[in-house]
């Protein structure tokens, strides 16, 4: 067995890589593509490379994967000039599986000559199939020079769109990953329960924000963000970013924190609750019940086979036949290697609800004088989501 070196964070097995490799092939094999260009630049939404190889893209650099039909990856990473290293593909180096060969180039996307360095590098490794169907997986997330460079140097190659092809793999997860994304909803529980231990009038918002971020890096997170925001009764304010999490909480105050970092391995989960500093009020109590029956009436519609535009449709008539807000964000939605995976549920997804996929759902809205809102996750069994994996009470908790 090969020995994968000690400072990676959790691996993921081979034998997990190995299906994942095995049935994207199968599917080029399908639909007639002979090599997949994918690239992403964060470990926040760009989880195909890390999929296909068990390494996050991060910091803003480009990790372009050249994945063959027929042949082992090429991989193409920051680095320093004209590196082209041979690797071996079982993973003996203890770091790449998959991988056959590496090659470098220190490009940056806040300097603009270096621009064409990736790109160069791609249609080297591309040369073997300048004839033939390459698949690109979701160009969204490619640079446009990428993609402009590679289809004028193979004027006779075919390109596709393939990122429907990976998708459809890589939503439905295996329980390896399963276990994986448990382990993330574990960790950010515990990070919740220490926000209500330690969050007291005087703290700013970006305290407790950091609370949760000690907690999560404790425990073997790399990356996530960790929106909050504190309000007074009267004056409800949704969640926020860092930039925005300079306030000084006070007493009587409530406070909506959401945890939404990755656990070791690299799976996404978030956890929202509201902590009040105090005594809810009325409003709080019966609005909150609301948006727990909110969220209950939308994981009795996640059964395998429902169509997500229905889904999303069924729910804003309900929230209208309650005199509550429609929905017109994304409020529920799949996760994985990335913050936001599909399915959508919303008017636009195409998908439908499968099982084993990892569904998200977070009803949220404000009425009144409150912003009112939960978030945890669930894995779609058989018959639709059982007990969320979040091991937290669903409640208003009162501090104080």
């Amino acid at each position: 067995m090969i020995e994968l070196s000690e400072r990676i964070n959790k691996p993921i097995s081979t034998l997990e890589m190995e299906r994942r490799w095995n049935a994207i092939r199968t599917a080029m094999e399908v639909e007639g593509i002979d090599v997949l260009l994918m690239q992403n630049n964060n470990d926040y939404m760009g989880g195909y490379v890390k999929y296909v190889t068990d390494n996050p893209a991060t910091n803003g650099y480009p990790n372009t994967i050249i994945f063959p039909r027929d042949d082992a990856m090429t991989q193409i990473n920051q680095g320093p000039f004209d590196l082209d290293r041979s690797l071996p593909e079982d993973g003996s180096d203890g770091f790449h599986r998959g991988v056959k060969r590496m090659l470098t180039t220190p490009s940056f996307a806040s300097v603009p000559y270096t621009y064409e360095y990736d790109p160069e590098l791609a249609s080297k490794a591309l040369a073997p199939y300048h004839d033939s169907t390459i698949g690109l997986v979701c160009s969204y997330q490619m640079s446009y020079t990428l993609v402009d460079y590679i289809k004028r140097q193979f004027p006779k190659a075919i390109f596709v769109e393939a990122s429907d092809l990976i998708d459809k793999i890589k939503v439905i997860k295996s329980e390896e990953e399963i276990e994986f994304i448990k382990g993330t909803a574990s960790q950010q529980v515990k990070a919740m329960e220490a926000i209500v231990d330690k969050i007291e009038p005087g703290m700013k918002d970006s305290d407790v924000a950091a609370v949760a971020l000690h907690v999560g890096h404790n425990l073997g997170s790399e990356q996530g963000i960790y929106l909050c925001q504190s309000w007074e009764v009267g004056s409800p304010r949704e969640i926020g970013p860092r930039h925005l999490q300079d306030r000084v909480i006070q007493e009587g105050d409530s406070f909506n924190m959401l945890v939404e970092n990755n656990g070791a391995g690299g799976y996404y989960t978030e956890l929202g609750r509201t902590i009040i500093l105090g005594e809810a009020t009325q409003e709080q109590n019966e609005e909150f019940e609301f948006t727990l029956e909110a969220q209950k009436y939308t994981l009795n519609l996640l059964t395998p086979g429902n169509s997500c535009a229905q889904i999303w449709d069924t729910f804003n008539a309900f929230m209208r036949n309650a005199d509550r807000p429609e929905e017109s964000r994304l409020f529920c939605h799949g996760q994985g290697y990335d913050l936001v995976e599909r399915p959508l549920i919303r008017k636009d997804e195409s998908m439908l609800i499968e099982e084993n996929m990892n569904i998200v759902c977070h009803p949220g809205y404000v009425r009144g004088n409150v912003y009112s809102w939960i978030c945890d996750n669930y894995i779609i069994g058989e018959d639709g989501p059982g007990e969320s994996i979040h091991d937290l009470p669903q409640k208003l908790f009162e501090i104080g």
